[in-house]
């Protein structure tokens, strides 16, 4: 295999002949490149080839699922990984177009080792990429991606002889069986059931009607177009469309899901949209009752009620902080034995008697009704209501090429450290630590926070605050995150703010 090229000009010989892969593209936990600009099908050939080189480096059975989502582009990007796949000796299972959750079930439903789900997740059209893992429920991580991104750029897959090819229908019905199973909704619940248009269109309404939930129709036609907007629940566009659904029809409360399926967003019955992290702490007070002293795992973007809220405290359960990113999450999870994890982005990880520790949308929306339906003298708004009050921002990202982002954050968090160490204050108060586990959370004195972080899948940095107190300090913390942010002038402009 020779190396692929960084750069290849697009419309020429080459482009349709030879490798092309920007090494940005492999990040923490997943790879994503905007397609054709940074990655070419020869390319993604070449990834089939070095993913299928891992499988077998890694001793396993030369067998993987694949899937894809509903782009496009997204077959033919498939197709060129499989053959990649299938040169390096490695017999496919082709599920057909899916949901990310889906294509994680069924390395489960079919007994396969690997999994690769091509997919650009929540990422605007014009990206690509491939979710992927070799231990479910677990994914690739820094390791894993560091081993794949070595082999690939450095030509170094192997073609191997038994590569195969089968497409193996019924798997969404084994899927739906699963999430499901017998049960039934025993109170009425309206539900608006927003897609966005992607690919969770064919999954969320089918689902609701299946556990007998009243399913208000937002964006459900497949239209990879997304004519009304990106799918992404963690955006304020998708949640403030949800929010006017659930006013517009008297719903009980919406569920939106992002591009790939594995997210999900909450709007409660007053039109409030609930951060995800809030969602989760409400689902842990439920789930606690049930299986009293679990662990929680939380990404360091979300709320500091897991480890604060009285009801959680009360009831024996312990709360973990840990790296955000679904590989980080899953990895951490399963090591704790923990019932469940919790990002803001909207990932949840449902585990042990809940699910099968992998993010999955739908797991969540059953896990969600099933909630209500164990409360039904109570409303979305009464659960999010019965929360201790924080004031939170919504996830804010600046832009700051994938080239850079690494190096400026660290030089940030020095920053942030240095002025902690120094007995500086933030917002007007002293600082009780700074976590560097991921990025740098300036823990203030009374439990408010703000956080700065690399994403790990786009060119920008994020930025996250929370306070107990008030509108007021939440903007404050906002103001010192952003002005230690300013110190650098590779970081461009926000997607959102407040």
């Amino acid at each position: 295999m020779t190396k692929p090229l960084s750069d290849v000009t697009p419309n020429s010989w080459e482009f349709l002949r030879d490798a092309m892969i920007k090494p940005t593209g492999f990040r923490e936990y997943d790879a994503r490149w905007k397609y054709p600009d940074e990655i070419n099908l020869p390319g993604m050939t070449a990834l089939g080839l070095g993913l299928g080189t891992q499988m077998r480096r890694h001793g396993l059975k030369p067998v993987i699922a694949v899937g894809n989502d509903y782009r496009d582009y997204s077959l033919a990007i498939k197709n060129a990984l499989v053959i990649g796949l299938m040169q390096a000796g490695i017999q496919v299972k082709d599920i057909g177009p899916c949901i990310t959750p889906m294509a994680y079930f069924s390395s489960f439903h079919l007994d396969v080792p690997g999994v690769a789900m091509v997919t650009a997740s929540h990422n605007p059209n014009g990206w690509t990429g491939v979710k992927m893992g070799f231990a479910m429920p677990l994914t690739h991580g820094p390791d894993e991606m560091a081993e794949l991104k070595d082999i690939v750029l450095n030509g170094k897959g192997e073609p191997a002889e038994g590569g195969a090819y089968e497409f193996v229908p019924g798997v969404w019905d084994a899927y739906m069986d699963d999430l499901v199973g017998d049960f039934k909704m025993s109170r009425k619940l309206k539900v608006v059931c927003a897609t966005g248009n992607g690919t969770a269109s064919a999954y969320g309404p089918a689902l609701f009607e299946r556990i007998g939930v009243e399913v208000v129709p937002s964006h459900n036609t497949l239209d990879y177009t997304f004519p009304h907007y990106n799918p992404n629940p963690e955006a304020m566009e998708m949640l403030h469309d949800m929010a006017d659904t659930v006013k517009a029809s008297g719903a009980d409360f919406a569920l939106g899901f992002d591009g790939d399926g594995d997210r999900c967003g909450v709007v409660d019955d007053e039109g409030e949209e609930i951060f995800a992290d809030k969602v989760g702490v409400i689902m842990a007070r439920d789930l606690v009752k049930l299986y009293p002293g679990s662990t929680f795992v939380a990404d360091v973007k979300s709320t500091g009620l897991f480890a604060s809220d009285p009801e959680l405290i009360a009831a024996g359960a312990k709360a973990d902080y840990w790296k955000t990113g679904h590989s980080h999450m899953k990895r951490r999870v399963h090591e704790l034995g923990a019932l469940a994890g919790f990002e803001k982005s909207g990932h949840y990880f449902m585990a042990g008697e809940v699910g099968r520790g992998y993010d999955d949308g739908m797991r969540v929306a059953v896990e969600i009704c099933k909630l209500m339906d164990r409360n039904p003298d109570m409303k979305m708004s009464d659960l999010r209501k019965a929360l201790p009050q924080t004031f939170s921002t919504p996830t804010m990202s600046p832009y700051c090429a994938d080239t850079e982002k690494y190096d400026v954050l660290d030089r940030i968090v020095a920053r942030i450290v240095k002025h902690a160490e120094d007995g500086g204050t933030f917002a007007g108060r002293d600082i009780a630590t700074v976590v560097t586990v991921n990025g740098a959370r300036v823990i203030l004195d009374n439990g408010s926070w703000g956080l700065v972080r690399a994403s790990s899948n786009t060119p920008n940095l994020v930025v996250v605050c929370e306070s107990s107190d008030s509108d007021a300090e939440m903007r404050a913390i906002f103001k010192e995150i952003d002005g230690f942010i300013r110190t650098e002038d590779a970081v461009g402009d926000y997607d959102q703010t407040i």
